[in-house]
C-alpha cells in the first residue's frame, strides 16, 4: 500500500505534515477515508476524531471545526483547534463538557450564544472519546 501526505494545520501552527499510508477524519457528511490515488474533494470537518496510520500503528487527534482538501495524495486538514491525544487532559475535557450542559440547561438565558455553546459541547465530547481511547 502506497501513502498520502497528511497535513494538520491550525491558526497556530503545522501539528503534523508526514507521509501516512491512510487518514480517517470526521467529515461533515459522516466520517471518510483517504488512501493512496484518492479522488479530489473537498470536506467540512466536524468535531471528532482524526486518526491516521503510520508504520502499522495508528495515531490519534481531537479536532475542531474545520474543511479538509484531498488531492493528488494530499490530505490537508485546516482546523480551529487539535490536540495529539496524548496531549489531552481527560479531566479538563470532563469539566468543560459539564460547564456547556450547565449552559445549555440555561438555555432561555438572552446572554446565551447557542452556537457557541454546541460548539463547545462538541469539542468536549470529541476530546473525551479519543483521550479514552488513548489510555492512561
Amino acid at each position: 500500500m502506497g501513502n498520502v501526505h497528511l497535513e494538520v494545520v491550525t491558526p497556530q501552527k503545522i501539528l503534523i505534515s508526514q507521509d501516512v499510508e491512510s487518514v480517517i477524519a470526521p467529515g461533515s457528511l459522516g466520517e471518510f477515508g483517504v488512501l493512496e490515488g484518492h479522488v479530489p474533494f473537498l470536506s467540512g470537518i466536524v468535531p471528532g476524531e482524526l486518526r491516521f496510520t503510520v508504520g502499522g500503528k495508528t495515531e490519534r487527534f481531537a479536532v475542531a471545526s474545520g474543511f479538509a482538501e484531498v488531492s493528488e495524495n494530499k490530505v490537508s486538514i485546516l482546523v480551529d483547534a487539535a490536540e495529539r491525544a496524548r496531549d489531552l487532559d481527560l479531566e479538563r475535557a470532563r469539566k468543560a463538557l459539564d460547564r456547556a450542559k450547565e449552559r445549555l440547561a440555561k438555555r432561555g438565558a438572552e446572554d446565551l450564544d447557542f452556537v457557541r455553546v454546541e460548539a463547545s459541547l462538541r469539542r468536549a465530547m470529541a476530546r473525551i472519546k479519543v483521550a479514552e481511547k488513548q489510555g492512561p
